[in-house]
Parts: C-alpha cells; structure tokens; sequence
C-alpha cells in the first residue's frame, strides 16, 4: 500500500471504531420499573392505599414532598406545620414504610413549586442570591436524602425541571451530587423537562437519565393509537441515541396524560383549561397504549412513573374525572395489561 494513503487510513479506521464503540453501546436490560407517583395526602391513611397501587402490577412508587418559593425569593420552604400530612417527614416515612410493605420500591422526588411561576424560568441576578437559594435548596434536599438513608430508598431525584439553574450552576449540581454520594448508597437521577434534557451538563454524574415526559404529538380530540405510535418513532431514535451516546439508562421520571380531548397533544397548554374541556378517557387510554407500545421493549428505556394517583381519593383539585390519574378509568386496565408483562 502507498505510505501516504497508509498514513492517511489510519486515522480514519480509528474515527470508524470509535464510532462502532458508542453505537453499539449494549444496555443490560432489567426489569422495566413500573412506578406509580403517589400524591402526597393532606391528612393521615385510614388503611393502606399501596394495596391498590400493587393491584395493578406496579412495582414501584414515587413521593413527591414539595417545597416552594416565589420567583422573586431565594429561600425553599418546607417541612412547615401547615403543610400536607404526606409532605412532612412522619408522612413521607409512612408512606415508604407502606410502600416496602407492598413491595414496592420508592423513588423519592422533592420538588420545587413556585406559585403563578415554574422552576425552569427561575433565574437570578447576583452570585449572592444563587449562592442563597443553593444553600437553601441543598438543605431541602439533604433533609430527604436523611429520610433516604433511615428507610432504604432505592432512588432518590436531586431535582425536577430546574432548567435555567442546571445550565447555568453546573459546578453547584456536581457538587451537590458528590455531597449525596458520600453519604447514600442509592441510585441518582435528574429530571429533565422534556424539551431541555440535551442540556444538562452532568449526566455523566447520575445513574439514569431522567425526563419529564410531555411530548406533543397529536392534539387530535381522540387520536388513533397507530398514529401515535408513529409520531412516538423519531422522538424514540432521538432518545436512544441520547442514551447510548451517554451509556445510561433512561427513566421517564414523569409521564401521563389528562383524560380529556387532546391529551396527545400540549399538556401544558390544556392544564389552563381542563375543567372546560370535555372528558375523553379514551384518548387517555390510547395515549398511554401507545406510549408503552412505542418504548416498553427498548433496552435504553428503564421504565417510568406515571403522573399521579391520588391514595384514598385525597389530594386532588377537584376535577379527578379529568385530572391525570387512571383511577376507574379506562385507562387503568391498559396500565395494568401492560404493567403485568
């Protein structure tokens, strides 16, 4: 062979290889998780409400114990007397010790809500107040990764849809995450809004990709599931090369939808005006078929936790025929079809 196109294969073989590596990156494949998110109730269980959870095959559970601010605040509030049952210490720790009852795992997410306001628009214009929220938020998160520790929870979300905070503080979230591993042996992952997961700097540091699952797909008043599943194909290439670009399994840390019209399609948008919009818990059922159709044998896909389900009817808002949980609807078969394979 010429030197010169010798001296030239040489490094193209290896471009070629290294490429090989990442694409054939092979994920080992577990058991789907099969998680439920558990409302936090206002008051204490009269019995057990895992014993439903359990009923339809689920295998694990998330709690969600928020913690709130206003925009224009630096300081998380938490933990306050007048706070749900299920969002203070005695009720998150009941609500685990039900969980492993049932064997059930449990993810815990604490998680930021900001009234008239959303965590991923929440920025700030000095050091000193990032530095201020940091040190808040850090103690609103170790205080649970305490409760972690003590009840032997298997997952533990170091935070939710926090977009601008994660792009701009990277140095603070690695440390943030160091700080938890030094303590808890668990597993770690983040949430990401669905639209911003390409940007979180520091997946490399957690154990799963997490993400906030809202895909628009279809805003038809009661799409068909092949057409669903259809417009789910390019968004589940697009994660699986995500994954196995970052060798990481991915967990849908959030996904559900609304029974109304549209539920395909913006979420975020119908939430505005579900108590106008008529019921449709077919398309909730359909939407949920088709999710599970489009990701349930992919080797990347870890499973998820559906949004919500409300433990003795307590929690809601007062539209729970419209809200997202499948709880005697049409959808809690196909939850339960699926969640039994």
């Amino acid at each position: 062979m010429n030197p010169f196109f010798k001296t030239l294969l040489i490094p193209i073989l290896l471009l070629i290889q290294c490429g090989t590596a990442e694409d054939s990156f092979v994920f080992s494949k577990k058991e789907n998780i099969k998680g439920i998110t558990v409302v936090a109730p206002p008051d204490p269980f009269k019995g057990d409400p895992m014993v439903d959870v359990k009923k339809i095959s689920a295998n694990w559970i998330a709690l969600v114990p928020f913690g709130f601010h206003r925009m224009d605040e630096t300081t998380v509030k938490y933990g306050l007397d007048w706070q749900w049952w299920g969002e203070q210490k005695q009720g998150v720790e009941k609500c685990i010790q039900l969980a492993h009852k049932n064997n059930l795992q449990v993810m815990l997410k604490p998680q930021v809500y900001i009234p008239g306001g959303w965590i991923g628009e929440y920025d700030l214009e000095t050091e000193a107040q990032w530095k201020e929220w940091e040190k808040s938020y850090e103690s609103y998160i170790m205080s649970f990764v305490d409760i972690a520790i003590e009840n032997k929870v298997s997952l533990i979300c170091i935070g939710t849809e926090a977009r601008v905070a994660v792009q701009k503080r990277e140095s603070y979230w690695r440390k943030l995450i160091k700080k938890i591993r030094a303590k808890y042996n668990g597993k770690l992952v983040y949430s990401s809004n669905w639209d911003s997961y390409e940007k979180v700097p520091f997946w490399d540091a957690l154990d799963y990709i997490g993400i906030s699952s809202y895909f628009p797909l279809d805003e038809s008043p009661t799409p068909k599931k092949e057409d669903l599943v259809k417009a789910w194909n390019p968004i589940v290439k697009k994660l699986k090369h995500f994954s196995t670009r970052k060798q990481k399994q991915m967990i849908f840390t959030e996904y559900g939808y609304l029974s109304i019209d549209g539920c395909a399609g913006k979420t975020w948008e119908l939430e505005k005006r579900v108590k106008s919009t008529p019921i449709n818990e077919k398309a909730q059922a359909i939407a949920l078929d088709a999710l599970y159709t489009s990701f349930w044998d992919q080797d990347f896909w870890a499973g998820g936790f559906l949004w919500k389900w409300f433990p003795e009817d307590m929690g809601h808002e007062g539209y729970v025929e419209r809200d997202y949980t499948p709880q005697d609807k049409k959808s809690e078969e196909v939850i339960e079809n699926w969640f039994k394979k």
